[in-house]
């Protein structure tokens, strides 16, 4: 197994410690608090710490496949996965720590299945369908704006700036959709492109 593939596993075992911190600290599990006690307070920023660690390995794993011609049928396949559990589970959690409506987190996992289901149908096609810039900026204002719902700042000034990064997460999710379906959609229509 290349390097890439270890950082795109590593990210997704990192999900486990980020969740589990996440929700323990907002949850009241004995033994969570008989491990974190003393550490109750900075429990969102160990999981934001754990959070960038693996959105950083997103980052590196597919400059280092690309660059050093490391890609795999593996990569390319779990790479775009660990981004989704990654997200999602930050999403879902936030939803469950009350500082994220659920109904946008239901638009930002309803794109993410249908755009898997697009490249499933491609695949079965022999088309590969790439990362679009839409898609990019949609994936980075959606980790902006997970890391600021997490510190969950209180000053007004944050409270706006993190506002800001979620609905521009939430329009992008939308745009990046539409952009992928109006690019691909003969992959449905006519079973090639």
């Amino acid at each position: 197994m290349n390097l890439p593939n270890k950082l795109t596993i590593f990210r997704v075992i990192l999900i486990v410690p980020f969740v589990l911190l996440l929700l323990g600290g907002q949850q009241e599990w004995g033994w969570f608090t008989a491990i974190f006690g003393g550490i109750m307070e900075k429990v969102d920023y160990i999981a934001v710490a754990i959070f960038i660690l693996a959105s950083l390995t997103d980052l590196l794993d597919g400059k280092i496949a690309r660059k050093y011609n490391m890609v795999t049928n593996f990569g390319k396949f779990m790479d775009p996965l660990a981004d989704k559990l990654l997200v999602c589970s930050a999403l879902i959690c936030l939803v469950e720590m009350g500082r994220l409506p659920a109904w946008m987190v239901i638009i930002i996992i309803s794109r993410e299945f249908i755009i898997s289901g697009f490249r499933l149908v491609a695949s079965d096609n022999g088309v590969v369908i790439a990362a679009s810039y839409w898609g990019k900026f949609k994936t980075t204002f959606q980790m902006i704006a997970v890391i600021l719902l997490i510190l969950d700042f209180q000053n007004q000034a944050m409270q706006i700036v993190t506002s800001v990064c979620v609905w521009a997460a939430l329009i992008l999710t939308v745009v990046s959709l539409v952009d992928y379906i109006a690019k691909n959609h003969k992959v449905l229509t006519e079973g090639s492109m």
